[in-house]
């Protein structure tokens, strides 16, 4: 298909729907997405708990054959077809758009991360005061058993700390969170809380409601700013005293944790997790490019930003964690954490122990606002693209996309006041754990790759590819989309399934059943999506099986096959025409 037909055929490419006004705003976009949260409290704490230097090898083996090829993969699907993640597949495999509502669901879950940048926000707002709230026990909600930072490294203390809480920590669970004692107490709505909430929807909404007119401008500033954050945060880190004992423990190759089957499980999740794969929003972000834009060459280029970043993050979290284990006397496998616990507790426990502590707090609060800025309205906008590319003349009418987008971003508003009650972490770390785990991206791979590489064809993908590009993927791309990745997904997906373990809150707390067998349907709802739209499919389009199998692993807009007189055969023609009488 050349470029003038490809054209025709999608003139809402060049129209309503709108693209990238230039290729630096396609690439602070999508950069602002992939480098987000996992690079800063996810990668550093894995590469220590995995084999410091040595869990690099895993990494960058997986990154080679799974991340970039699934990489190039979604963005040139998206590029392709100049549609979202579900009407894409309508010109890719009909039979597979069941992905496409799985995409749908997980991206719906996602939303549920704007409540980092909540936290976030309201750290900020106290990383303002004279004295850091988190460095002293002498607030309303500090117990007898708090421990201040100036004390937590005396002698007399570190012997009994099992029987101690840290400021940070009671700052984090009571003060921040006011947390209850489990998800059937909900408890009341954190103004607070709910009022950052309400800053975050509203910033994501005026970054989005001129469509890529707004967001590729909002880019320019979310998407680089951190970076300034971070080497500002990586230079005071490295000259902090201590700081090379946190970097040793941070790379220190321990080769045999390479015979460990997790340590490659948790490699792979954490290329998916980083690079946003499986997940839709690649291909959202792609189909507002140019139709011959370089998608070839711009995925290695982003999949090297990405982990090169998650590796100077390291540096910045492990500098400032070994500085901290110094000040307390205490190894650095003591105070290194991931996720929330890194972010909120551990990080702001150290930077109150530096000259000029709310310096270095504000900084470090805006990189982490800013990070999950930009990854929080390219969920949202994704989510949005590909409704609208469902319903075009609905919601690609002038001034309908401002108010669709600002019921959605209302609705989840109010919805997510959920979140940020006193039960409301417990809701999240249910929504976070079961509604797009290993498990889902595993199986979107598996059957994103048996859709685009066997069904559509490896060849004809990587002809369309070449036609954009003016650029063939070498062979290898092919062999890791139809043997790779579908494999190395799939034994992922068992293993998952085989070692499942029930989630629990500070290795204590137990969730009633109901919430278990709540979260389970978080994780089905995606991933029976495939099968069961592929099934209905089937029974809805006319003919007989075989016929009906033929119209739906055909492209919708799949030039037909002509006889040597340049006419359709019989059987041709009874297919074409069911197929057109399926669609209406």
């Amino acid at each position: 298909m050349n470029r003038e037909k490809r054209k025709r055929e999608n003139p809402s490419a060049d129209g309503d729907r709108g693209q990238w006004a230039s290729k630096a705003e396609y690439i602070l976009v999508v950069a602002g997405n992939v480098v987000g949260l996992g690079n800063v409290w996810r990668f550093p704490y894995l590469c220590y708990k995995n084999g410091g230097g040595a869990f690099l090898v895993p990494y960058c083996l997986l990154a080679v054959v799974c991340g970039i090829p699934l990489f190039l993969l979604e963005t040139a699907m998206g590029q392709y077809t100049q549609e979202g993640f579900i009407t894409c597949w309508g010109k890719l495999c009909p039979l597979a758009q069941g992905i496409g509502y799985g995409y749908f669901m997980m991206k719906l879950y996602d939303f549920s991360y704007v409540l980092v940048q909540v936290w976030a926000i309201f750290y900020l707002v106290f990383s303002f005061r004279s004295q850091l709230p988190w460095a002293n026990c002498d607030n309303h909600w500090n117990t007898a058993n708090c421990v201040a930072l100036e004390f937590s490294n005396s002698s007399n203390v570190t012997g009994n700390l099992h029987n101690t809480t840290s400021s940070a920590t009671e700052f984090w669970e009571r003060r921040v969170l006011g947390m209850s004692g489990g998800i059937e107490e909900l408890g009341s709505v954190r103004w607070e809380l709910a009022l950052c909430l309400l800053v975050s929807w509203v910033f994501c909404y005026f970054s989005i409601w001129k469509g890529v007119r707004s967001s590729g401008k909002v880019a320019y500033f979310t998407a680089t700013f951190p970076y300034l954050m971070l080497f500002i945060l990586l230079i005071r880190g490295l000259t902090l005293p201590g700081a090379w004992d946190g970097i040793y423990y941070y790379l220190y190759p321990d080769v045999k944790k390479l015979a460990n089957l997790e340590v490659w499980l948790e490699a792979g999740s954490q290329i998916f997790f980083s690079y946003s794969l499986t997940m839709g929003t690649l291909n959202v972000l792609g189909s507002y490019c140019n139709y011959n834009n370089n998608c070839y060459k711009d995925c290695f280029w982003l999949c090297l930003l990405n982990s090169v970043t998650s590796f100077v993050s390291g540096f910045v979290v492990f500098s400032v964690l070994g500085f901290m284990a110094q000040k307390q006397g205490v190894s650095v496998d003591k105070v290194a954490e991931s996720g929330p616990g890194l972010a909120f507790i551990a990080y702001p426990q150290a930077t109150a122990m530096m000259p000029l502590p709310q310096l270095w707090t504000v900084c470090f609060f805006l990189m982490l606002i800013l990070l999950t800025v930009d990854t929080h309205f390219v969920t949202v906008e994704s989510v949005i693209t590909s409704v609208s590319d469902l319903f075009p003349k609905l919601f690609h009418a002038r001034g309908r996309h401002e108010v669709f987008v600002l019921v959605i971003c209302l609705s989840f508003f109010l919805l997510h006041l959920t979140l940020v009650t006193e039960g409301g972490i417990y809701v999240f770390q249910l929504i976070d754990y079961y509604g797009c785990t290993r498990a889902c991206q595993d199986f979107m791979a598996v059957a994103e790759c048996l859709a685009i590489a066997w069904i559509f064809g490896a060849d004809r993908f990587n002809d369309a590819i070449k036609d954009m590009t003016g650029q063939r993927p070498f062979i290898f791309f092919k062999l890791c989309w139809k043997y790779i990745v579908p494999l190395l997904s799939l034994i992922s997906f068992i293993l998952y399934m085989v070692d499942y373990e029930q989630l629990k809150v500070n290795d204590s707390y137990t969730y009633p059943d109901w919430a278990y067998s709540l979260g389970w349907a978080m994780t089905l709802s995606s991933v029976v999506m495939v099968p069961l739209w592929a099934a209905g499919l089937m029974c809805v389009t006319p003919g007989s099986f075989t016929q009906r199998l033929s119209v739906l692993c055909r492209p919708a807009e799949h030039p037909t096959h002509q006889t040597e007189g340049g006419k359709l055969s019989e059987d041709e023609v009874t297919v074409e025409l069911r197929s057109s009488a399926a669609k209406t």
